[in-house]
């Protein structure tokens, strides 16, 4: 259950706290840590799904619990962010609830003995929301370049992949539904 992959994943739970206080104390060089947390957190989510696969080692376990490390970095982040006024709390609450509704249609497709899958729009959507989340995380302007803009415009972005893949996955689960019944 603890292989390699796993550990990494753990690892991306265990930064998220980290990463939290320095934002509590938001100044130029937490932030910059904060930020610097992140991204190797980021990088992490990259790392264990490759060593998972490339060893053959991937479990259900590192299924369960790569997602909610995803879930737990970037909705903390959000939530941080949010608190400091730095992102409109509407954009918190749209992406995380819409990570609830996909892990609720996912806890029932399985109890159903369906598996909903990651598909390439959630995969895309992560990836988006990680970038947006480091410029905005740096927050303060460095060597006269501001970050602010280019995290709002990608969070936008992000914002609306995660509302249009949410959809995806609603439909999935919808056609899912529909066939079993049919069937």
């Amino acid at each position: 259950m603890l292989t390699l992959a796993n550990k990494i994943t753990l690892f991306r739970i265990v930064i998220v706290p980290l990463i939290v206080v320095f934002l509590y104390f938001p100044g130029r060089i937490t932030c910059l840590l904060a930020m610097l947390g992140f991204i190797l957190a980021a990088l992490s989510d990259m790392v264990d799904g490759h060593i998972a696969r490339r060893s053959n080692t991937v479990t259900s376990f590192g299924k369960f619990l790569d997602p909610l490390a995803d879930k737990l970095l970037i909705s903390s982040v959000l939530v941080m962010l949010s608190a400091l006024g730095w992102v409109p709390a509407w954009v918190v609450i749209v992406i995380i609830c819409r990570e609830l509704m996909v892990t609720g249609l996912r806890a029932i497709a399985a109890d159903e003995g369906v598996v909903i899958a990651a598909d390439k729009f959630g995969k895309m959507k992560t990836v988006l929301q990680m970038l947006a989340l480091t410029p905005l995380l740096l927050h303060y302007p460095w060597f006269g370049f501001d970050p602010n803009p280019a995290g709002q415009f990608l969070l936008y972005m992000a914002l609306i992949l995660t509302v249009f893949s949410g959809g995806n996955y609603l439909y999935a689960f919808y056609k899912n539904w529909r066939t079993a019944d049919a069937g």
